[in-house]
């Protein structure tokens, strides 16, 4: 990605670690590329170099690079668009989506306002093609541009100019397009193409099926700078998710600066999906659900049929046996385990009578807070359970406490 030529220069007056911060948030390297793409990539002009050696372009500004997917799914009638860079922030100038439209990703030397005008072109019914030829027609400065646009039936739309940084080139399929620049290599494309197109009938979430593309480009080595701060976006439109203000983005994840950009926005999105594989768990069940339900029903919130609540079985065989008989001893100990497994699956399982429990005893002491989830056992929930259970404990003992 790379700013908007109208954003103007940094005034020379900032104290020298506020230019050193600025440099390091904004400076990319560009190397000398060649020609290897379907879509073109050549030769790049004398640009001049900033005091650091690293190449500007003609107005004195340095190029911001980047790989993306844009891309569709006819089943949900989804638009989505995948990005990731050595640059911070790249949510806030590559990836547009609209909703009934299409996706566009305006790159490289980038003109942001060709996001919003690409998909205006779009939604007035012209191919992505016409829209794209129509962006680029008077602009001078198209052989520093690299642009994706997808629309609704699929069509595809890439230009890269010969200005871009080497590896630099796109590769387009069915419902996707894949465009990068200053890569390792074709195949950081390839990969991003191909685990995509893997994914295809899955039924998976097409924002998975994008992160998930974007994850295997990285594998392959992604953006070739090393040392720069690093980012990554994704934004989803949806005509049947209103969003926020009916603008129908249905999810919108920005990781600003990471050190693993492409892995956090996959972390992100599992864990505020709920997705399977967010977290680990297993079946809850142990000693300490015990201790909960010798809680709740000390206070009368759970197994109130019990007049006292049941201790685990002790083992009451002959441990001489273990020398004199190991085979009599071993039905005894399996005698056990089986009176132990009987005893946990009642009494060590978190189960839903225990859940509900467990959060009627939160609404009722002003413990259930807006997005805990339902049934959580917090520390604050264990401290009042045994608050109860102590101050009920003290009236049983206190004889003038009716």
């Amino acid at each position: 990605m790379y700013p908007s030529p109208s954003i103007p220069p940094i005034p020379t007056t900032l104290a020298t670690v506020g230019r050193a911060l600025v440099l390091l948030l904004s400076l990319v390297c560009l190397s000398t590329p060649t020609a290897r793409s379907d879509d073109t990539v050549g030769e790049t002009s004398g640009l001049g170099r900033s005091g650091d050696g690293l190449p500007l372009d003609v107005d004195g500004n340095a190029h911001y690079a980047t790989f993306s997917l844009c891309a569709i799914d006819p089943a949900t009638g989804e638009a989505a668009v995948a990005v990731t860079t050595r640059v911070p922030f790249v949510g806030r100038a590559v990836p547009w989506v609209r909703a009934g439209v299409g996706a566009v990703a305006t790159q490289a030397w980038t003109v942001v306002e060709y996001g919003h005008q690409g998909l205006d072109l779009m939604a007035a019914g012209k191919s992505p093609q016409e829209a794209l030829d129509s962006l680029l027609a008077d602009d001078e400065g198209r052989q520093r541009r690299q642009l994706g646009l997808i629309d609704m039936q699929g069509r595809t739309a890439s230009h890269t100019g010969s200005g871009n940084g080497d590896w630099a080139g796109s590769r387009q399929g069915e419902n996707y397009t894949v465009q990068g620049n200053i890569l390792l290599g074709p195949q950081v494309v390839e990969a991003v193409a191909a685990h995509f197109e893997s994914t295809a009938g899955s039924g998976m979430e097409l924002a998975e099926r994008m992160i998930l593309a974007l994850e295997a480009g990285q594998a392959e080595g992604g953006d070739k700078r090393w040392g720069y701060f690093q980012s990554a976006a994704l934004r989803v439109a949806d005509p049947d998710d209103p969003g926020r203000g009916g603008d129908h983005i249905s999810l919108a994840i920005d990781v600003g600066e990471h050190p693993r950009p492409v892995q956090e926005m996959k972390r992100i999105y599992y864990t505020t999906q709920r997705r399977l594989g967010y977290r680990d768990f297993s079946e809850v069940k142990g000693p300490d659900v015990i201790e909960l339900k010798r809680l709740l029903h000390a206070i009368g919130y759970w197994g109130e049929d019990l007049q006292t609540f049941p201790e685990a079985p002790a083992f009451a065989g002959d441990r001489d046996l273990m020398r004199r008989d190991p085979d009599a001893f071993m039905v005894q100990v399996e005698a056990f385990r089986k009176e132990s497994r009987a005893y946990e699956d009642t009494y060590a399982v978190y189960d839903v009578a225990t859940l509900e429990a467990v959060q009627r005893f939160r609404q009722e002491h002003g413990l259930d807070f807006i997005g805990n989830a339902r049934g959580l056992v917090d520390q604050r929930l264990v401290e009042a359970l045994k608050q109860g259970a102590s101050d009920k404990a003290g009236k049983a003992d206190d004889p003038d406490v009716p």
